[in-house]
Order: C-alpha cells, then structure tokens, then sequence
C-alpha cells in the first residue's frame, strides 16, 4: 500500500451510470506484494496515461488492484451464457472487475478493467484470482492479433501479485488490466431475456446502440438494425481469425462481445500445419470450436443473440422471428463475402472474378492433403508471384501436388493491372511471417511463470509488434515446431 497519488484517469462510467441492476458493485482483493512484469506503454499513450506514473509504487496499487483510482467505480458485470451448447442462466464477472471507462485520445470510449482481482458475487466457488501464465499469455496473443490488425480487446499491464493460487499445483498470482471498446456480451442480453425482464433487454439494447453502433438508433427498425451491425462485425472478426490461422478455443456466447472484438484469451491458439478439424482445448473434447467449425458457432451465437431481441424487433411475435431469421440466415453471405475477400489479398488478387472461390478452395484441398504449415504457405507463395516456386514447393512432402494450382493462380494474377513486384509487396503486407506459434509460447511462458524470467516473453513481444517485417536475427520465430503441433493443448486458465 502507499500514501503516493495514484495515476490520474479521466474516467466516465457510463455503464454504472445508466445500467443500474446489471452489475454488482464490488472491491478487489488486496495483494501481498505486487511487482510489474509488462507495461503496455503504446496503449497507455492511446489512453491519456502515464506510463511512468502507471510502472510507480502508486501505479501498481491500483494496477494490482489494491487501491481504487480517483473517479472510478468497480464493479462486476452480471450476464449468462451458452457454455459448449448448454445454458447456464448465471454467470458474470468471477475474477474481474471493470473499473470504469476512458475516452481516449482519438474519442473512443474504452473500459478499464481487472481480472484476476479476486471473488466476486459470481465466482461460482472460484477464488477470482489468476496465475502468471494465463495472464502473460492474454497479453502476448492479444497484443500479437491488435499488430496483425485483428480486432481485439488489449492488455494495458500485467502484474505479479506475490502470492500463490491454487490450481493443480501452487502457482504464482498475477493480475491483468484488460481495456476493450466494452464488455458487453451476447451473454449479458442473455441473462435479461431469460428472467422475462423485456424492459432491461431495452435498456441494454438502447446503451449497446448508443455507445456502438449510434447510426442504428436512426433507422426505421433500430434493434434490427443493431442485430445487423454485431453480425456483420463478428463475420469480419471471425473471418480474420481464420485468415491468421486462429482458434479463439472456447466460443461460448458469454465470450462474444457485442463490439466485434476478440475477448477472453483462455485456451486459444494458432495453427502450424493447417488442418480444419485442428483443436488444441483441453476441455473442447467434441471439436465443437474446432478451427473450420467457428463460422458457424458465430451464427449459432448470433442466433442465440436474435432471440433476446424477438419482443424489440417487432411486436408481433412471427413478423419479429421471420425477420431476424431471415437477418441469421444471410451471416453465412455476409461472412463469405468477408473472407474471400481477405483470402484474395492473401494470394494477391487485388480484383474479382466469380471463380476466385473455387481457386481459393482448389488451393486449401491442396496444402490440407499435404499437412503445409499454414503461416509459412503464403509467407513463401509472394516469391513464386514473382516466378520462383522454389521456396513454396519445398514446404510440401511432394513437391509436385502444388504444381497444378500454380499454373491456373498465375493465369488469374496475369489477369490484373498489378507487376509481379508490386502484387509480392502486396501479399507481403498481409501474409504475417511471425505469429505466436506454440511452441514459442510455451517456452516464453514457462521461462516467466516457472522461472521468474520476462525476457524471452518481452523479446517475443517485440518481435510480433512487426509481424510482417523479416528480420534474419528473429529467424527461429518463423518456425514451426519440430514435429508440428499435433497433440498441443492449451487450458482455460481459470
């Protein structure tokens, strides 16, 4: 504890302010010792922070969560959620409070919020702490997706508590300061609709529209049009995701945010070899949130979503379900239109033509019969734009089962009013070379939790803020593991 002014945060808490009954007010957990292992110092500029402020012995009472900053008013959100296709009707903020929300330096309203920072009303018998390997590993992947351009909440600080949690075996405490655009999730309108509370779900919609997607609130059916807007973003979201090669691992609806921001890191992962069925969640033993499968969880989540807004879309109970039927069932357009358009940047296609699909699906049978790491596929294919395939053919067990596709790739790039150089740098700028890859991960991960040792996390840090740079000194995080990365699994962290 210290008598030092605490860092200075402009705070307006619209959430608290507007949505009373939809959280609990709450305090975290003092710690014994809290120790800084990461500052995001970008973000903290982003956010009107200090950072020198923020890495004091006052900064890490509050980042520890051991002292409420000036202005701020925590709290522990209430939601429920499809948890693996079952309904679990409560659930909420467990080991994270929200502290309040920022407006940032371009105008955009961000939450600040703890996690790890001890029980809450909803904790379900969990001690609401977290351990230092789950939390470094939200703040790698997270900040890895916002370098590859992927919407994503981010990590502001990670914090070493000096105390251990109970998990299978002790190990060391750490608390994470999350800042997302919010944390409003399907699950949140979830809990409302299912206690029959119309007027809440109202309340919540009119906030969501108000504080996301304000254009709605001016069309003639807003809360369709709201619906529109979470499923268009989540088709952008997830389409990136299966661009990058990630698997979000546990896509539950309580962890979908109604922003379109990719939320809550737990067993979440990037593929090495491709292969669609690839799972790496321990506790995801059916494949439900496999890699190919997360397109249509995100339409079965938006379903769920529909439902809650049945009563706002439109009085008459059957005009309402035809409509947002009708609005689930275009997702699948919506999201194909999304991907196949990140997928022609991908393979250098800077115009349209109606076959592109069937080339881009040609070319994913291929390296799919062929095990190629995916990462490393269309790293290398921006050469064989140029005309050498060498680099690109040796990623394969038998070179010649590309030889096919890249006749017909190159007759389509011929097809456009772009050099072969030009169409390379292009790709270049879209096809990372470095990636969290596993392995790498782990490695990182385990020299912090098992060792005391941040370096090698904070050099991996570093290198995935450039993750389409090559740089010949960072060569070993361009590969994938000996062996692949069959068997991996990761864990909720919880």
């Amino acid at each position: 504890m210290t008598d030092a002014p605490t860092p200075k945060f402009e705070f307006d808490n619209s959430f608290g302010r507007s949505l009373e009954g939809f959280y609990v007010p709450w305090k975290a957990a003092v710690v014994p010792a809290p120790k800084l292992m990461l500052l995001n110092h970008q973000l903290a500029g982003e956010l009107g922070l200090d950072a020198n402020e923020l890495a004091s012995e006052a900064g890490l009472a509050v980042l520890s969560g051991n002292v409420a900053p000036e202005g701020s008013s925590p709290l522990a959100q209430v939601y429920a959620g499809h948890q693996f296709g079952g309904f679990s009707p409560q659930l909420g903020d467990g080991r994270a409070l929200l502290l309040g929300e920022v407006i940032d330096r371009v105008g955009r309203r961000r939450d600040i919020q703890l996690k790890g920072s001890g029980r809450t009303p909803f904790s379900r018998g969990g001690d609401g702490k977290a351990a230092v390997g789950p939390v470094l590993r939200e703040h790698l992947i997270g900040e890895a997706m916002h370098a590859l351009g992927i919407p994503t909440t981010r990590s502001l600080a990670a914090v070493a508590t000096g105390e251990d949690v109970r998990r299978e075996t002790l190990l060391p405490g750490a608390v994470l300061t999350r800042v997302a655009a919010s944390h409003i999730r399907v699950g949140t309108f979830q809990f409302f609709a299912a206690r029959g509370e119309t007027a809440k779900v109202k309340q919540l919609a009119d906030y969501a529209i108000a504080r996301h997607y304000p254009y709605a609130a001016r069309t003639e059916n807003p809360y369709l049009t709201f619906f529109e807007a979470v499923a268009e973003a989540q088709a952008s979201l997830v389409a990136r995701w299966m661009h990058a090669g990630f698997i979000h691992g546990v896509m539950n609806t309580d962890n979908m945010s109604i922003s379109g921001e990719t939320i809550d890191y737990g067993p979440c992962a990037f593929m090495d070899t491709y292969a669609p069925g690839t799972v790496f969640s321990s506790i995801d033993a059916q494949g439900r949130y496999a890699f190919a499968n997360q397109p249509t969880i995100a339409q079965w989540n938006l379903a769920r979503f529909a439902e809650t807004l049945l009563v706002l879309v439109d009085p008459d109970e059957q005009e309402a379900t035809r409509l947002l039927t009708q609005a689930v069932n275009n997702f699948p357009v919506v999201y194909i239109r999304r991907w196949l358009a990140g997928m022609r940047a991908k393979i250098g296609l800077v115009t349209e033509e109606d076959t592109d699909l069937e080339l881009v699906n040609a070319l994913f049978g291929v390296i799919e019969n062929q095990g190629v790491d995916y990462t490393k596929f269309f790293r290398k294919l921006s050469a064989a734009a140029t005309g050498d395939d060498v680099a690109v053919r040796a990623l394969f067990d038998d070179p010649a089962s590309i030889d096919p596709w890249l006749p017909s790739w190159r007759s389509r790039l011929a097809r456009q009013a772009i050099g072969a150089e030009a169409c390379a740098h292009a790709m270049n700028h879209v096809n990372p070379i470095y990636i969290p890859r596993n392995h790498l991960v782990e490695e990182a991960l385990s020299a912090a939790s098992d060792g005391g040792d941040i370096e090698p996390l904070k050099k991996f840090l570093a290198v995935l803020q450039n993750p389409y740079e090559e740089r010949p000194e960072f060569s070993r995080y361009a590969e994938p593991a000996l062996g692949g990365d069959a068997g991996y699994r990761t864990f909720c962290g919880t």
